[in-house]
């Protein structure tokens, strides 16, 4: 999937994804895709309470070995 930005927030555990995420997205505009590429397995739960909360669309997660990668689409 295409994003218009890419947040890289490996290393990080929560909320510290999330807060970043929010932030990034508070600098796109509506509709714009955020990448948020993660290795907390926590996250995956997450970013699914996040966009439930916020009204925006978690488009996409997918995970692979050791990175949880989530598609954000900014309301």
């Amino acid at each position: 999937m295409d994003a218009h930005k890419e947040l890289d927030t490996r290393g990080l555990n929560c909320p510290l994804p999330i807060l970043k995420a929010k932030k990034a997205l508070a600098d796109m505009q509506s509709g714009e895709v955020l990448k948020v590429v993660s290795t907390d397995p926590g996250s995956t739960r997450d970013f699914q309470a996040f966009a439930r909360q916020t009204g925006n669309e978690l488009v996409e997660q997918e995970t692979t070995a050791d990175e949880f990668v989530h598609f954000l689409r900014r309301r």
